[in-house]
């Protein structure tokens, strides 16, 4: 007799909000393209009412949370490249979202350059509720549209001497008035291993909450890894580079010591400064126990069983 262990993480289906709710609300708030340059001229609305981007959910990748209410997950934001507080929605407007280039190159038999616009038609796209764990202790659960990374990996072809995914968000000083704060380097870099890369969790996000996604969000094209600590899923980039050589990315130039390179999500490592064994999820500001690998562990633990000697954590 086949008996079903339900994963601590699972809730049932009807706990999950219904697609058409999450989309269908949204139909009609597109803005001419006049008011979408008033918009970016002054910045003085939190968010720019994008385009729909309807894409089928798929229930591999439940929530398994009540989802965040979009106005919190788009107005509470962190991207130094705008500001070091939360409140950078507004200024964030002035980023053009369209045209946008992504290259991809370095150890690839195929280095090439992506239009942002092209490569949503080009991959297939899809919508996933992710969880997102901020190592800062606050946590939101999500429904973002986009493709697995290795179906852009797979345009590519890695060579098999590839052995890390580096990420470069792009610098843009006429409307990212952070990068004048000098003594950050500049440009923000994240990566990851080629495994991780490839793992089935790991997605290019252009979507959200059936729409694109957004400037403070990371738009318009973005990297979830969800069972990694936020700061590892870099926002708004324009290179990805393949190569033999493990990168020393933003926060852990600056502060090696708090973060390392894995940061993956362990409730039991506390930050230097604080507990990670719980998180507040924005929106009711309830506080709940925080899972290792976010509750991913299924998809991602057989990652690491071979890196006991490694710093797995922040």
């Amino acid at each position: 007799m086949l008996i079903k262990r339900k994963r601590g993480w699972e809730l049932p289906e009807s706990a999950a909000t219904p697609e058409a709710v999450v989309l269908g609300r949204r139909k009609g708030l597109a803005l001419g393209a006049g008011a979408i340059a008033a918009l970016a001229s002054d910045g003085a609305q939190a968010q720019s009412a994008l385009p729909d981007l309807p894409a089928m959910r798929n229930p591999r990748y439940p929530g398994v949370r009540a989802l965040t209410p979009e106005r919190d997950a788009t107005t509470f934001n962190n991207y130094y490249e705008f500001g070091t507080d939360k409140g950078i929605s507004r200024v964030a407007q002035r980023m053009p979202l369209s045209p946008w280039t992504l290259k991809v190159e370095g150890m690839v038999a195929q280095p090439m350059e992506f239009d942002v616009d092209d490569l949503r038609r080009r991959l297939p796209l899809e919508e996933r509720v992710y969880r997102l764990r901020c190592v800062e202790a606050w946590g939101m659960t999500v429904p973002w549209t986009g493709f697995p990374l290795s179906a852009l990996l797979a345009l590519v072809q890695p060579q098999p001497a590839a052995k890390y995914v580096v990420f470069e968000t792009a610098r843009l000083p006429a409307v990212m008035p952070g990068l004048r704060q000098s003594w950050y380097p500049w440009p923000y870099t994240e990566g990851c291993t080629i495994e991780e890369a490839r793992n089935e969790l790991s997605f290019m996000a252009v979507g959200l909450y059936g729409k694109h996604v957004p400037q403070q969000n990371g738009g318009p094209i973005r990297v979830l890894f969800p069972w990694k600590y936020g700061f590892k899923s870099g926002k708004s980039f324009s290179r990805i580079i393949l190569t033999d050589q493990r990168p020393v990315s933003f926060w852990e130039r600056i502060q090696g010591q708090e973060y390392g390179f894995w940061a993956n999500v362990n409730p039991e490592v506390p930050h230097p400064r604080w507990s990670q064994a719980t998180e507040r999820l924005l929106g009711s500001n309830e506080r709940v126990p925080t899972q290792l690998f976010n509750g991913y562990g299924e998809f991602v633990a057989g990652l690491y069983t071979a890196l006991s000697q490694e710093r797995l954590w922040t």
